[in-house]
Parts: structure tokens; C-alpha cells; sequence
């Protein structure tokens, strides 16, 4: 290894000069100057969203490991290059050890040895009358499939047949093997084999395989993570892999590191997500979304909007009966009443000398947010979408409109007021009734029955509406609009205490859900649809969003999962855009 500049070193002398060192100590154990080896860039190294993707999808980081969130760290090529053993003096060692296996080795021989063995031990066995046919084919076109039909179709009637007929598998099942072997690897020795050799050396030559394409992969990804090194270690000599094992150690330190910077807080079984991580993934985001956007020049607009509110420009007026004198420009109407008194004497304020600051008025919007979470949500993953949308929205808000109220709201069977902390851990109802038709009615005013008793999967837009215009009804702002992101036809709703479930969507249904708009359109709610495209929509779902959207004034917008969040974002602001001008 060559010497690094910065090492101490004898001066004629003889005295050692006095040089400090950074991480002499890790150099030593981990055979490379730490000096040469730069760290992983932190900073753009994103292990938040691995994390969240892992809670979007199964509602819980159980599914995330230590192990999983490590491959999202990728070194750079200058630090692949100073990988202490190398990786490419590893894959000349694993091709050559496959090179002289298979100049070593024949395989003709070892073929015959496994086809003779099956049929001689074939012809051993005496299959009983009404499965003798069926036998004899599939021993005649070695089909191990057909040979599981025979065992299972001669039953208990002959024990002793069925009883030996998993070991006439076995053959069945080496053959097959060593074909594959002979087939797939090109073997130029004169060296026969025997089955267990051939078996053997079949192992040996995939592992040697999947270890070739771990370290393809590593290069491409720069991932040194993936390499396995306990079947590593059967190939390359220890010393390179204890460096390898170094390495990867000192990765999974950054791992935590950066982890601890992000906002990942692991107690030794799990990752936990702390608020500090919520925030770097919905700004991950909305950079993501404006950056689509940039063509649209979205993001703050300005407002030509002039009059009494919270937002002080910098242009003046003369104060004016019914002003607020707590935007006055003091030092302009200090030098006003200068100029016209002069200097002598105390100077005294008139009305005509009073200069106050133009305001702009910052209009407040209120939005609530109906999420999808029926059973039809799960296919394709339609509800990790809405969930991203919802936390890129929440994002939106609180970071850009603090002043506006934003509402979320899970809709099923039932429908349910979510906080934001909340959100991540939505998941899609399963589907715990297969009939082709359903027509089923609950009294949920009975004591003895509960919302768990009930079929969670079905859709009930009308009592989601009725909890948004609930939830809208006290905010202080004319600007009221509800987000509603489905992908179909309602398929529940209340009358009275009375819940209906229907399937497929009757238009008694769609009545309750029209009934429910036309409350939220009289209150000067706005209901902007999201259709999201799924398998078995249908040209009725699409003339019901429409009717909903018209009655309010709202709009329909057709989008696919992956762009929901976007279009949500997009039209949140040219609400923005609408109200401010």
C-alpha cells in the first residue's frame, strides 16, 4: 500500500517530526488509511426515504431492517477504487476458480450414471393395477409432476409402492439437476463425476454466480452492502475478507450516523421515525413535485390585492379616516410634520402629516382532505399514492400557507377525522366479503353492535362528506374546498342510524351521495375530485364525478397513482392563485 504524505516519518536527524494523524488507529484494523478513503457524502445520502416508503407501504417499520436501510448508502467511484482488497482482484479470483472447474470436468458420464440410476431403481418397483399405466408414462417421459399425480392417485392401496416412490423422485430430481448443470456451464475436462460430486460442484459453480452478479451489482450501484460474505468467505482468502467485513462495518457506522442526523431513531430491533424525519421526507417531496412543475411557475404568487391586512409592503399612502395607525411609517411621517413646522419648537403631529404603509390581505383557505382506504385501494398500490399526497400536501401547508387550515379525513365503510401523525399508518381495509352481490343494512344505533362487527371495504362518500363540511364549518374563511380521492362509485351509506352496504353501486347510493353534496355546495364548500385510474373503472364512475363536481362548482381531475400528489399540489395552488387575484 502506498505511504500517505501526512505519515510521520525520521528526519535526518533520526527525531520523528511531529505530524498529526487522523484515525491511525483505524488504519490499522482496517488495512487502509482512512485519509484516502473519503466518507459517504451525508449530506445527499437520503435514508429517510427508504424508511418511509417501508411505513407507507406496510403502515409499521417492522418490515424495515438494519441490513435494508444500509443499501440505500452509495459510495462514490473514487471511494469503490480505494476499497482496501478491491473487488476486482476478488471477481479474478472467483472466475478462476470456476475456470479450472470446468477444465477440469466432463459431464457425459455423470449424465449417464443419473439417468441409468432412476431407471434402474424404476424398474425395482411394482406399481399397483389402476396406476401401473400412468406410471409407466411418466417413468418412460421422466416427469416428476406426473409422478406426484401416481403417488397421490395409488393412495393407501399399496404402502410399500408409495412408500418407495419419493426416493424414485430423488433420482428423478438429481438427473434433472445435473442436466441443468451440463446445460448451463461449459466443461472442457476429461475428469468424470460422480451424482454427489456432480451435485457438489453444481452448488459450488451458482454460488460462484450469484457472487459474480452481487459484485456487477455492487459496481453498478455502488452498493458494497449486498455482497454476501459468509459465501464470500468460502472463495477468497480470509485476510480480504476481514477487510471486506471492516469495510462494510465502518458503512453501517455511517448508516447509523446519518440515520441519527435524519431524524431515524433505532432501539435495536427497529427504525422509529421522529417528527425530524417527517419533515426531510415531505420536503424531498415537494421538491420533487415543484420540480415537475417548474414550467408552470408555481409556488407564491403575487397578490394585487390591496387593503387592510396582516402583510406591510413598502409603498405609503396619507393616513386616511378609518386607517389603522398600526402600520404608520414613522420616520416619514416625523420628517412631514418637520417640514411643515420646521425645527423650533416641539413638534406637534397633525392628521395631514400621518403616512402609514399599504397592507395586503392574506386570504385564509380551508381544505379537508378525503382519502380512499375501501378495499379496491390496494391493487397497485393506490393507497401509498394518496398517503404521499396527503404528506406532500401537509408539507405544502404548514411550510408555505401556516395561515390555512388543513383537515384529513380516511374514508372506508365508515369515515374517520385523522391527524397528520396519522396518515403514515393508514391502510387499505381488507376485503372480508366476496359475494357478486351484496345488499346487506346494520342499525348502528343497536348497543350491541360496533363499527368492528361491520365489513370494512366498502366506500361510504356520504358520511365522509358530512364529517368535511362538519370540519369546514367552523374555520373563519369563505375559502372553503374539500379534496375528494377515490377511485370509484360509493358503495355505503347512512339513513338515519341505518348503514346500507351495496354492491355494485346503486343509485340509491349515489342519491345519499348527491344529497350530501348539495349540503356542502349550500355552504359555499367546493369539492374538487380526484379519479384515480384503476382495473374496473367504468363510464358511470366517471359521470358521477362530474355530477358531484359540478354541483359544487369543483373540478374533475383523472390522473394515475404516481402523478396523484403532483395534481393534488398543482391544483392547491391554483387555488391559491384564484382566491389572491
Amino acid at each position: 500500500m502506498k505511504s500517505d504524505p501526512s505519515t510521520n516519518r525520521d528526519d535526518a536527524a533520526g527525531e520523528p517530526r511531529s505530524v498529526p494523524r487522523h484515525g491511525g488507529v483505524v488504519h490499522t484494523y482496517q488495512k487502509y488509511d482512512p485519509q484516502r478513503f473519503p466518507g459517504p457524502n451525508i449530506a445527499n445520502q437520503d435514508l429517510v426515504s427508504p424508511a418511509m416508503n417501508s411505513l407507507l407501504a406496510h403502515g409499521t417499520l417492522r418490515q424495515l431492517t438494519e441490513e435494508e436501510l444500509a443499501r440505500a448508502v452509495r459510495l462514490t467511484p473514487e471511494q469503490f477504487r480505494q476499497l482496501g482488497p478491491g473487488l476486482d482482484q476478488i471477481q479474478a479470483q472467483l472466475e478462476d476458480f470456476r475456470r479450472r472447474i470446468l477444465e477440469k470436468y466432463e459431464t457425459g458420464t455423470v449424465q449417464e450414471l443419473a439417468r441409468d440410476a432412476f431407471h434402474n431403481a424404476a424398474r425395482k418397483m411394482v406399481p399397483p393395477q389402476k396406476s401401473r399405466q400412468a406410471f409407466d408414462r411418466a417413468v418412460r417421459e421422466e416427469q416428476l409432476y406426473d409422478l406426484e399425480r401416481v403417488w397421490y392417485l395409488a393412495g393407501n392401496t399399496a404402502p410399500e409402492f408409495t412408500g418407495r416412490l419419493p426416493a424414485l423422485m430423488q433420482h428423478l430430481g438429481n438427473k434433472y439437476e445435473i442436466d441443468e448443470l451440463a446445460s448451463k456451464y461449459y466443461f472442457t475436462g476429461r475428469e468424470p463425476l460422480t451424482i454427489e460430486q456432480a451435485l457438489e460442484i453444481k452448488e459450488q459453480l451458482d454460488k460462484i454466480e450469484k457472487l459474480l452478479e452481487q459484485l456487477a451489482e455492487a459496481r453498478e450501484t455502488s452498493q458494497i452492502a449486498i455482497l454476501d460474505l459468509e459465501e464470500l468467505g468460502e472463495f477468497v482468502p480470509e485476510n480480504q475478507l476481514q477487510s471486506l467485513e471492516e469495510i462494510q462495518r465502518t458503512i453501517e457506522n455511517y448508516v447509523r450516523e446519518m440515520a441519527e442526523r435524519q431524524g431515524l431513531e433505532f432501539d435495536g430491533k427497529q427504525f422509529q421515525l421522529t417528527p425530524k424525519a417527517m419533515r426531510i421526507f415531505q420536503n424531498a417531496l415537494l421538491s420533487r413535485i415543484f420540480g415537475e412543475l417548474k414550467e408552470s411557475r408555481t409556488g407564491r404568487h403575487d397578490n394585487n390585492v390591496m387593503g387592510e391586512g396582516a402583510v406591510e409592503l413598502q409603498r405609503t399612502k396619507p393616513w386616511e379616516f378609518g386607517d389603522s395607525i398600526t402600520q404608520m411609517d414613522i420616520p416619514q411621517t416625523m420628517i412631514n410634520a418637520m417640514v411643515r413646522q420646521g425645527t423650533g419648537g416641539p413638534l406637534r403631529l397633525r392628521g395631514d402629516d400621518i403616512e402609514i404603509h399599504r397592507t395586503r390581505n392574506t386570504p385564509r383557505c380551508a381544505t379537508s382532505v378525503i382519502m380512499d382506504m375501501s378495499g379496491s385501494m390496494r391493487y397497485e398500490g393506490l393507497y401509498i399514492n394518496v398517503k404521499k399526497m396527503a404528506l406532500a400536501l401537509d408539507g405544502l401547508v404548514h411550510g408555505e400557507y401556516p395561515g390555512d387550515f388543513l383537515g384529513f379525513i380516511e374514508m372506508y365503510t365508515f369515515a374517520r377525522v385523522r391527524r397528520r401523525s396519522e396518515i403514515a399508518t393508514l391502510m387499505p381495509r381488507p376485503v372480508t366479503l366476496y359475494d357478486p352481490v351484496v345488499r346487506l343494512s346494520v342499525d348502528m344505533g343497536r348497543e350491541d353492535v360496533s363499527e368492528h362487527m361491520v365489513h370494512q371495504h366498502f366506500t361510504n362518500m356520504q358520511h365522509a362528506l358530512r364529517l368535511a363540511r362538519q370540519q369546514l364549518a367552523g374555520t373563519p374563511t369563505p375559502n372553503r374546498q374539500i379534496f375528494l380521492i377515490t377511485d370509484g362509485l360509493p358503495t355505503a351509506h347512512f339513513e338515519e342510524q341505518k348503514l346500507y352496504l351495496i354492491y355494485p353501486p346503486h343509485q340509491v347510493t349515489e342519491s345519499a351521495t348527491m344529497r350530501e353534496a348539495m349540503l356542502c355546495q349550500r355552504e359555499g364548500i367546493t369539492i374538487n375530485l380526484f379519479l384515480i385510474q384503476s382495473y374496473n373503472q367504468t363510464e358511470a364512475d366517471i359521470r358521477f364525478a362530474y355530477r358531484v363536481a359540478e354541483m359544487t362548482g369543483g373540478r374533475v381531475i383523472f390522473t394515475s397513482g404516481n402523478d396523484l400528489d403532483r395534481f393534488v399540489i398543482w391544483d392547491y395552488l391554483q387555488g391559491k392563485k384564484e382566491i389572491i387575484r
